[in-house]
């Protein structure tokens, strides 16, 4: 990476440097003495011809506290993936029972969903850095206890299932803070840059880890590899916990408002806020209809077994959209470019719509895994955009709270979608169940954006001529949804990956 400010590396930043305010409206991060990159300089126009425009924007990188903080997570998350894996591999052959191994998701998505709300509140009421801190701890922790409980062999699936929800309380109050603290390390026209980062390698994670699992477990017996799986997991979630030290001190903005708030009224405040905040509102809904009626994975196995032959047909059906996804965000330098993200976030969702639905006509394996590699750079495209507009556009007071619904729509999208595909498989066969969720949120995406133009009306904001920095309040702008040429205007979260892998055991990557 030789647009890295290298130097940077080689000298200790003071973790307790704070971000002033006057910094952060600005969009630029008060740096400590470790961090010698500017993040003007960082925003710069890139150059270096034709490739640099569709190669994958690194200005991010030159960002110190964002360049750790980056590479703490990609590390940490093929860690997690051998977690990912050993839990259910581990819970199988303690019980021999899938319905032990069904319970995990429920150890996993409960403690997610309310946690996930409530740690959203807290990142909005305190110092982010301490926050994500202590709840990175904890999910370490965690971990350990899965290698400490595997080396001595305890053998408890209760003790398995506690673990499980324990590192999983410590995600959901991690990823909003984490979340919530990238539009106030880079400036506003490298947000969705630095999102496509973090969405590429934690996606990139996602295909080398399990993997890397299956070598670990192939090794030997299960009993004897579960230690090794938990062990390499620990270590490099070390390197996360170093990058979260390393951050500058992120206390809440003094906005002149009322004090902040931990708790029920609090989380009630960010959904009122979103309520009445069309754009936010609609984006969410997007990535509702994408995730709940046109993601085919529980169809996975059935079609592998009948329409391809069985073998290894699954395990690429499986990796098809995580690989697009991981390409996509390589050929990704032309989407920060793009103002119109409200109208490329609806055209992102069509696209992953149609190429759902097209994958689930195609008789050959090579063609199916295709599409759906399509439909994972569409995807990547979708949460990078309601990511950053979510970010952007939302005030610094509501960033957590809205990161926090953001979570549980990540979490429980995917998961519906999945009863929603068995079920209608069930019912009028896999066919119908998997072409007719994709082409249905596709028409449903073009509805949604022509009856409620505000999504589509969005553009991204452009500090050089005056419009809304990170961390401004543009409630003003918020019930309106407007097109102005000083790209006021509202945003929404994260996609189906987000770079927040949810409702796994043990997940963490943010």
């Amino acid at each position: 990476m030789t647009s890295v400010d290298k130097d940077a590396d080689r000298r200790s930043g003071d973790p307790g440097d704070a971000v002033g305010p006057a910094a952060e409206a600005a969009g630029t991060l008060a740096p400590g003495p470790g961090d010698t990159a500017e993040p003007a300089a960082a925003a710069s126009p890139r150059s270096g011809g034709r490739f640099a425009r569709w190669a994958m924007d690194v200005r991010p990188l030159r960002v110190p506290a964002y360049r750790r903080l980056w590479v703490g997570n990609g590390v940490s998350m093929f860690g997690f993936q051998l977690t990912a894996v050993a839990v259910p591999v581990e819970m199988f052959a303690l019980t021999e029972k899938s319905f032990w191994v069904g319970l995990l998701g429920i150890a996993g998505f409960v403690p997610l969903l309310i946690f996930g709300l409530w740690g959203g509140a807290v990142a909005d009421a305190v110092d982010r850095r301490k926050l994500l801190l202590a709840s990175s701890a904890l999910m370490w922790l965690s971990t350990l206890g899965l290698l400490l409980q595997a080396v001595f062999r305890v053998g408890s699936p209760v003790l398995l299932l506690v673990l499980v929800a324990v590192q999983t309380i410590a995600f959901a109050v991690s990823s909003p803070t984490r979340q919530a603290i990238i539009a106030r390390l880079v400036p506003t026209p490298l947000v969705p840059a630095a999102n496509t980062l973090g969405y590429t390698t934690s996606t990139a994670g996602g295909v080398l880890g399990p993997l890397a699992a299956g070598l670990v477990f192939s090794a030997g017996p299960v009993e004897v590899v579960l230690p090794m799986a938990y062990g390499v997991d620990a270590l490099l979630f070390t390197v996360s916990l170093w990058a979260t030290y390393r951050l500058p001190s992120m206390p809440p903005l003094d906005d002149g408002g009322a004090p902040r708030r931990v708790g029920l009224a609090s989380v009630v405040d960010g959904f009122r806020y979103l309520a009445t905040t069309p754009v936010l509102l609609l984006s969410f809904a997007v990535d509702i209809i994408a995730m709940v009626l046109a993601m085919p994975r529980a169809l996975f196995p059935e079609v592998a077994q009948e329409r391809f032959g069985g073998g290894s047909a699954v395990g690429w059906l499986f990796s098809a959209i995580a690989i697009g996804s991981v390409l996509g965000g390589l050929t990704s330098g032309w989407i920060s470019r793009v103002r119109r993200q409200g109208l490329a976030l609806v055209c992102a969702v069509v696209g992953w719509g149609l190429a759902i639905a097209a994958a689930g006509l195609a008789r050959q394996l090579w063609l199916a895994v295709l599409l759906l590699a399509v439909a994972g750079a569409a995807d990547l495209v979708s949460a990078v955009f309601r990511q950053s507009m979510l970010q952007v556009y939302a005030p610094d007071r509501l960033r957590g709270r809205l990161q926090g619904v953001n979570i549980t729509v990540v979490a429980g999208g995917p998961r519906l979608g999945d009863l929603r595909a068995g079920s209608t498989a069930a019912a009028f066969g896999v066919g119908f169940a998997w072409v007719g969720g994709g082409v249905l949120a596709a028409v449903l995406a073009v509805l949604l954006g022509v009856l409620f133009p505000a999504l589509a009306r969005y553009r991204a904001p452009q500090t050089a001529d005056g419009s809304a920095p990170p961390g401004a309040d543009t409630d003003a702008d918020a019930d309106t949804g407007a097109d102005t040429d000083t790209g006021s205007g509202a945003g929404a979260g994260s996609g189906s990956g987000g770079g927040a892998t949810s409702g796994q055991p043990g997940a963490k990557a943010g």
